[in-house]
């Protein structure tokens, strides 16, 4: 026990770390050069990735860890950055939250994985949560922010269930280190051609670019990963509900941002509904169903048994 809860204390890092990433990218890089942010941020974790697992791709591994260096990292790390200068840090972290009930809906047509009935609903709470919490707001959302969050999460999803299609043993850390380093290296003539020489950045600049590298990035996938060879996949998907809370938090706390008591509601109904997609609280379910069930069998079985004897007794009662 005591070692699942370091395991989980672990596992925590990475969701706290992913949910700063909004509040530190709007109040420290500059909003003009979305994508040198992004390959600032992508290409520094992928080489210390790549350091730490020690191999390169093989094989057909080349061109799918581009294909997904450019959906998880290359397009999707710029998106986030537009999200995160455009749209407040609450409202952008919720968002990107649905994730996993995109990821449940393309995991159907693209790796065959029918949902359960229960993740099903958990998906359609979840998506009915984003739409209260976008109703909710006081003042007018910026589109293009609302458009850049969702498809970086549309990106993203398609990215992890390709990742999970394409999964043949080789080690999560390796292939995330191919993905950043191949989506960050793609990055860099994009944004030489489109906006020119790096930004000069301010001493706190360059700590919110280091931050996002090292910490949000490099730090949190190897505790990500690290953990999930320790713990069970459900208590880490509900571990990862750190990310949407952690960027609601520091939303509020750092940059002053307000929520209506109807985005609050949304923001809860998105929680929930994440909550109901977690494969642990079907098997909780199930197993709670199993045994009731079990028990009546037990029931049944005593209460035969009972009336046997009763039987059996009243028969010998009758032949003395």
């Amino acid at each position: 026990m005591t070692s699942t809860w370091r395991w989980l204390l672990v596992a925590a890092i990475a969701p706290l770390a992913w949910g700063s990433t909004y509040v530190v990218t709007a109040q420290l890089l500059p909003a003009d050069t979305p994508i040198w942010g992004a390959a600032l941020r992508a290409l520094p974790a992928g080489l210390v990735l790549l350091m730490l697992a020690r191999r390169l791709p093989r094989g057909r591994w080349w061109w799918r860890s581009a294909v997904l260096g450019v959906l998880n990292v290359g397009a999707f790390f710029v998106l986030v950055y537009l999200a995160a200068q455009l749209l407040p840090s609450g409202v952008a972290a919720m968002l990107m939250a649905t994730s996993p009930a995109v990821i449940l809906l393309l995991a159907w047509p693209i790796a065959r994985e029918k949902p359960a009935a229960l993740s099903l609903l958990g998906a359609v709470v979840g998506f009915a949560g984003v739409v209260v919490l976008l109703a909710g707001a006081t003042g007018t959302l910026d589109g293009w922010g609302i458009a850049a969050s969702l498809a970086a999460m549309l990106m993203s999803s398609v990215g992890f269930v390709l990742a999970r299609r394409w999964n043949d043993g080789t080690p999560a850390l390796s292939v995330t280190a191919w993905q950043l380093t191949l989506g960050g290296l793609a990055l860099v003539p994009v944004a030489m051609l489109a906006e020119g020489a790096p930004p000069a950045l301010d001493a706190a600049g360059i700590a919110g670019a280091a931050y996002l590298a090292l910490v949000a990035t490099a730090l949190a996938f190897a505790t990500w990963f690290a953990a999930l060879q320790h713990l069970p996949a459900g208590a880490v998907g509900l571990v990862g509900l750190l990310n949407p809370v952690a960027g609601v938090a520091l939303g509020v706390l750092v940059a002053q941002e307000t929520f209506t008591a109807v985005q609050i509601i949304g923001m809860v109904t998105v929680l929930l509904g994440i909550v109901l997609g977690q494969p642990v609280i079907a098997a909780a379910l199930r197993s709670a169903r199993e045994r009731r069930a079990a028990r009546r069998a037990a029931d049944r079985s005593v209460s035969t048994e009972t009336g046997a004897l009763r039987v059996r007794a009243a028969g010998a009662g009758g032949t003395v």
